[in-house]
């Protein structure tokens, strides 16, 4: 029969073990803080953003289309722009993997005429291109698809102003409005004519 001496010997022995991991959770809280406090702030949204909305609750009616009427940026507006932009990114996807199992199947070139073989280099340089701008596309759709989760899809990223409906259902990875738009590519033109 253990006495009472043994069991409270037991006890210290488990605090002296725990000593040492509340001095590492202490320490590493520390340096949590530490490194909370080095951290530069994050970019703000836009003064004229939405606050951060969880849009996946957003029902679109099957026949929904934005219009200027509704309350721009609303919950439901949100949600139809992350579903066209998930859309897009999902038919980007499929034709790229459609391209790469053709480059599989097809192997290397071997058309055994060089006019076939140059015609079909040709090709796969094209393909290979359009595969590049898509892969571009692709980030633009996932940053976008970020700004719908923060509350700053829709709105210039230069200016904190609408960038409109129309624009973004032209082009739903739109950052700037038309204006701001207009403005940067003259000051690219300029600075192209400049070299």
């Amino acid at each position: 029969m253990p006495t009472k001496s043994a069991a409270t010997s037991k006890a210290p022995a488990k605090t002296a073990k725990a000593a040492p991991k509340a001095a590492a959770t202490k320490a590493s809280t520390k340096a949590t803080k530490a490194a909370a406090k080095e951290a530069p702030e994050p970019k703000a949204a836009p003064k004229t953003a939405s606050p951060k909305v969880n849009v996946s609750t957003a029902i679109v009616p099957p026949d929904y289309q934005p219009t200027d009427k509704e309350k721009y940026m609303n919950p439901v507006m949100l949600e139809y722009f992350r579903q066209k932009l998930l859309r897009q990114k999902n038919d980007l996807l499929k034709e790229s993997s459609e391209t790469l199992s053709q480059l599989q199947t097809e192997g290397g070139m071997q058309e055994p005429d060089i006019a076939d073989r140059a015609t079909a280099e040709t090709d796969l340089g094209v393909e290979l291109r359009t595969r590049d701008r898509y892969r571009k596309l692709l980030s633009k759709i996932d940053s976008a698809l970020r700004r719908v989760e923060d509350g700053s899809y829709g709105f210039c990223e230069e200016t904190g102003e609408p960038i409109g409906i129309a624009r973004l259902e032209a082009r739903p990875v739109a950052t700037l409005s038309i204006e701001a738009q207009e403005r940067h590519e003259r000051v690219e033109k300029t600075q192209r004519d400049d070299v």
